[in-house]
């Protein structure tokens, strides 16, 4: 499920849950989790803020936060997301890029974690495939 927070616009990034859910699969498919479920809410900073205080202690928005699944119930279930738009469009500000090209690249990142990767040279190469493998897969990433 993929639910997005009331009044929250981001100029160039996906605008609809349709959109955001496509983006959503071609990173899946990338990341060579296609078929598997997730939620995934889309927030401002200050909601963010109050995630990241109430869950890990620490003051101040981040880009994204993965709570992955543990339900053995439930294999196909990755966990829950929660992405800031602000911070993603800050950051592909300050990083030069495209704001949805960041937005697939915190997408694959947090996928990643929810499927148990933690931090390093693995992470960082695959969430860079999954990048590079989205954006070469013939469709324009939405804004």
């Amino acid at each position: 499920m993929i639910g997005v927070a009331r009044g929250l616009f981001a100029p160039g990034l996906p605008g609809t849950r349709f959109e955001i859910g496509a983006l959503c699969g071609r990173v899946l498919r990338a990341l060579d989790l296609d078929g598997r479920e997730y939620d995934l809410r889309l927030v401002g900073d200050g909601e963010m803020a109050a995630l990241n205080r109430d869950y890990l202690g620490l003051v101040g928005p981040t880009n994204v936060l993965s709570f992955p699944a543990d339900d053995p119930g439930r294999p196909e279930y990755l966990g829950e997301m929660a992405v800031s738009l602000d911070t993603v469009a800050r950051e592909a500000f300050l990083y030069g890029q495209e704001p949805a090209t960041h937005l697939a690249r915190l997408l694959a990142h947090g996928f990643l974690h929810l499927a148990g990767l933690d931090h390093g040279p693995v992470m960082e190469a695959l969430t860079e495939q999954a990048v590079e493998a989205v954006a070469a897969d013939g469709q324009s990433l939405p804004a």
